[in-house]
């Protein structure tokens, strides 16, 4: 199969969450598996032309509104056997961010993502390039469905492609002012409760749902959540009517990268049979990020600094955390409010806890490999990506049972030693207390957590199994012709 995979973003080009993670690693998996696979996202200016050695291959102009705007298209060395293009725009993507300051999205987010959109379908023309799937990618990627539904189904490279679009977090969906359908090129007839429109606004998620030929999330109790009001975001009904069209499959993690046998990014390397190494990745956590040694349970968290993350009830429970001698490390960039109330909180427990307001790759595999527990108390969590990479370097993921958290993470029970976590079901603070109070007690015999710590490290959650459900979903659009 043909497939081009359109996304706003993709590891290691430019990243901001999960998406990038996805992006990155499941063409790779789809290509090995001997499929043709093409990725594209915009030209950021993180994507630098001389580190990853950019070269234009194609000029040509986009509809946006009733005018044409210039598309220059730009392309990499293949890796892992995959292509990928970026869309060339600076007045759109040329800035420090990819969609807005922490303090507010970009006001043009409407127009810069129409014609990406615009843009991808274009680049199969110019580059005579006949792609079997367009597998789209949340709000980014919402207008491609109902662009080539209207636009390109004449076009000989377009005419037989069908449309996989796949939901990474229902929570952003791409609102925009009505006035902005005067950019998209397309007719009021589709600016209805049934089409794009939404409370009056444009909803760019809502087209990619609508006009679809296959839906899928990025886990399997997500897929059910979100035909439920309390997960819904307003789109519930929208999901009901296209059940049979909606799917889950849990995304995976790209075991070449995260691998504590073979990370030389982490202090010691080490294994399952082999946990040594662990502890002097603990140890030499502690000394970077300026805790006193200790062999206290130490609790991390790599996350967006965001409301859906549980960031509200950890700060409820702090003073309960830390009682309990539990020692904190949160790194991480976001909102605002949570940088300020994060740091207020690193000067309240001076001794117990640490917080990087910042992204790094390398302190984030240092925090999975040198800390004894990772925490996601998420209000809500599509897939997750944070507990995988966790249970991979030993580390055990204590999380909300929510979404994606309960297809990879199961309960432990010290009699049976089955599990590989600790869940939680109410969202509050006492709640979370009480599940952490549980770890704490089982952290207290080392050979029980010894245990448990290698029932996480023998999970599978690498792409392989993954990247199959998505060839058959594709064979299955395909065969709806």
């Amino acid at each position: 199969m043909k497939i081009l995979f359109a996304a706003s973003e993709a590891a290691p080009f430019a990243k901001t969450g999960g998406l990038a993670d996805v992006a990155g690693s499941l063409p790779a998996a789809l290509a090995s598996l001997g499929h043709d696979v093409r990725v594209v996202i915009p030209r950021y200016r993180k994507v630098d032309s001389t580190i990853f050695s950019l070269k234009p291959i194609a000029t040509f102009s986009v509809p946006l509104g009733d005018w044409q705007e210039r598309c220059d298209v730009f392309q990499t060395t293949k890796t892992k056997n995959v292509t990928n293009y970026f869309i060339g725009k600076d007045i759109f993507f040329d800035r420090p961010e990819l969609y807005g300051t922490a303090k507010a999205d970009y006001p043009d987010n409407a127009e810069r993502f129409i014609f990406f959109s615009r843009a991808v379908l274009e680049l199969c023309d110019n580059l005579n390039f006949e792609p079997d799937i367009v597998h789209c990618n949340d709000w980014q990627t919402g207008l491609i469905p109902i662009y080539l539904k209207q636009f390109y189904r004449k076009s000989d490279v377009l005419n037989h492609a069908k449309i996989v679009f796949t939901v990474h977090n229902l929570g952003y969906q791409g609102l925009f002012p009505r006035e902005d359908m005067r950019l998209t090129g397309l007719g009021w007839d589709v600016f209805t409760p049934s089409g794009i429109e939404y409370w009056g606004k444009i909803n760019f998620l809502k087209a990619g749902l609508v006009y679809s030929d296959i839906i899928t999330t990025v886990s399997r109790t997500y897929s059910q959540e979100i035909q439920t009001p309390e997960y819904g975001y307003g789109l519930e009904g929208v999901l009901a009517k296209r059940k049979n069209e909606l799917h889950g499959i849990v995304n995976g993690i790209d075991y070449l990268e995260f691998d504590p046998r073979y990370d030389h990014e982490i202090a010691k390397t080490y294994s399952a049979s082999t946990l040594t190494g662990k502890y002097t990745c603990k140890m030499a956590l502690q000394n970077m990020v300026g805790l006193p040694l200790s062999d206290n349970l130490l609790a991390g968290m790599v996350t967006r600094l965001a409301e859906q993350k549980g960031l509200d009830i950890v700060l409820d429970a702090l003073s309960q955390i830390t009682a309990l001698d539990v020692h904190v490390i949160i790194l991480g960039t976001g909102d605002e409010a949570y940088h300020k109330l994060l740091a207020k909180a690193e000067n309240d427990y001076k001794n117990k806890m640490r917080v990087l307001l910042q992204y790094n790759d390398k302190i984030a595999k240092s925090i999975y490999a040198g800390c004894d527990l990772y925490l996601m108390p998420s209000l809500y969590e599509p897939c997750g990506l944070g507990q995988m990479i966790a249970l991979r370097y030993g580390t055990v993921p204590l999380v909300r049972r929510t979404g994606g958290l309960v297809d990879t993470v199961s309960e432990y029970n010290p009699k049976t030693k089955i599990g590989t976590g600790f869940l939680f079901e109410e969202y509050a603070a006492p709640a979370l207390v009480s599940c952490l109070q549980r770890a704490v007690d089982i952290y207290k015999d080392r050979q029980i957590w010894k245990h448990l710590v290698r029932n996480g490290m023998k999970q599978d959650f690498s792409w392989a199994r993954s990247a199959q459900e998505y060839v058959h979903l594709y064979q299955r659009a395909l065969g709806a012709q």
